[in-house]
Order: C-alpha cells, then structure tokens, then sequence
C-alpha cells in the first residue's frame, strides 16, 4: 500500500488553486462574452426600430409636400426631392430600447431614399476580466429604405389646359391609386402603398 506523505499533499494544493482560479477566470471571461453579446444585440435591435421609426416617420411627413407638388405638374421633380430624417423620432425609439442616437442622417437617391441611424446601448459591459470594459458600450447601426412602389405614373390633363386634374398610379403590388389634386385623400390612406419602408444591408 502506498502512502501519500504530507509533503506531496502540501505540494498538490497550490495546483488545485491554482486549477479553481483558472476554472473562476474562464467562468467570469465566458460571462463576460455573452454580456457583452446580449448588449450588441439589445444595441442592434435599438439601431433597427430607430432607424425604422425615422423612416415610416419621413414617409408620413412627405404627404403635405406631395399633394402640393401635384397642381404644378412638378411631381418628377417633387419625387426626386429627398426626405427628411426626423431624428427626434429615431432617438424616441432608441431611448425605448435603452439606447442613445449617436447618429442619424439620410443618404438621398431618386425614388430610394435610406435612413441611417447609429445607436449606443446605456449599459456598460463592466467586467472585471476585461480592462476598461467599465465604460464600454455596444454600438450599432442600421438603415431603413423608403422605395416608392408605384413607378410611371400618368398624369390626366382632363381639360386640356396645361393642368394635371389626375394621377394614376399603378403599383407593384398591383394597387391603383388615383389622386385628385383638387380633393386629394388622406395621405396616410395612400402613404404605405406609395411607399415602402424597410431594413436593408449596410
């Protein structure tokens, strides 16, 4: 029978703290991880209905302009016009998702307008196993396209006298829509058929 004298068990216990401390550290770092993880996400998820919520917004917000663009038989030049971004609304949503606009700014392009919105979360990662973490943040960013759907649309000169008493427009979708510029409907009836807004790649 062999017996283990005191001194080889006095040898063996700094390895087994040594063992506990490495189990303890890759334990914190894994936590660590996935924090940081799950706050890119919440700081993602933020960035998307920021960026959403500036879009639909902007598309909401066309409507006045629209209407009075059509008696001038202006409507290629209106639609060429690029949307506003009403941030205030970006930084609504971002704050609803624990998160701060750091940027929004609109990128114009005929018919294809996008909204870019950049976000930081309001949580640190605050591990002790990763220096400076203490203040750092997850940012995000995400962009929305507001695609008019209805290309070519007609224009009815019922009169013949130079004014445009009709549009027509036929969408993708297979809607048609016919504005009256002289009793045009309620813009939020014919907005989101017009126009579609949606998340796109960076």
């Amino acid at each position: 029978m062999t017996v283990r004298s005191r001194r080889d068990q006095g040898q063996a216990f700094p390895i087994y703290i040594m063992m506990v401390a490495g189990l303890l550290f890759l334990a914190l770092a894994f936590f660590a991880v996935g924090k940081a993880s799950a706050l890119r996400n919440g700081s993602q998820g933020a960035a998307d209905a920021a960026a959403l919520a500036a879009a639909q917004q902007a598309r909401s917000n066309f409507g006045t302009g629209f209407y009075a663009s059509l008696p001038g038989n202006m409507l290629d030049v209106f639609l060429a016009a690029p949307f506003v971004a009403p941030c205030s609304e970006a930084q609504r949503l971002a704050s609803a998702n624990d998160a701060d606009k750091k940027l929004c700014y609109p990128t114009p392009g005929y018919l294809r307008d996008r909204i870019t919105v950049e976000v930081e979360g309001r949580k640190p990662v605050d591990s002790p196993v990763l220096p400076g973490s203490e203040n750092k943040k997850a940012e995000a960013k995400a962009t929305a396209l507001i695609e008019f759907r209805c290309p070519n649309p007609k224009a009815v000169d019922a009169n013949s006298d130079g004014v445009q008493d009709l549009f027509i427009f036929t969408c993708r979708s297979g809607e048609i829509i016919e504005i009256v510029p002289a009793s045009p409907p309620p813009w939020e009836s014919v907005s989101r058929t017009l126009f579609d807004v949606r998340l796109v790649d960076q």
